[in-house]
């Protein structure tokens, strides 16, 4: 079903956008490579973990949702 795949879609960008976050978070004083402590805005990434949440929470219902309606279907198929 269509609702299926689009919140997949939706849970992998949050997933994607999580993941990102906490690699900054991370490795905001790792060192060489990576940007010095001070230059990571932990407001601007505790927003993102914020956004992230409510998309997995958003994609979630949409899964509930599209299950609801599959039960639905088969019980009036039944």
């Amino acid at each position: 079903m269509q609702i299926f795949a689009s919140a997949l879609q939706g849970l992998n960008a949050a997933e994607t956008k999580l993941d990102q976050t906490a690699s900054r978070i991370a490795g905001g004083g790792a060192g060489l490579s990576g940007p010095p402590a001070d230059s990571v805005d932990l407001s601007t990434e505790m927003v993102n973990l914020l956004t992230a949440k409510d998309q997995f929470a958003a994609n979630l219902k949409s899964i509930e949702a599209g299950d609801q309606m599959t039960k639905h279907a088969l019980d009036i198929l039944a």
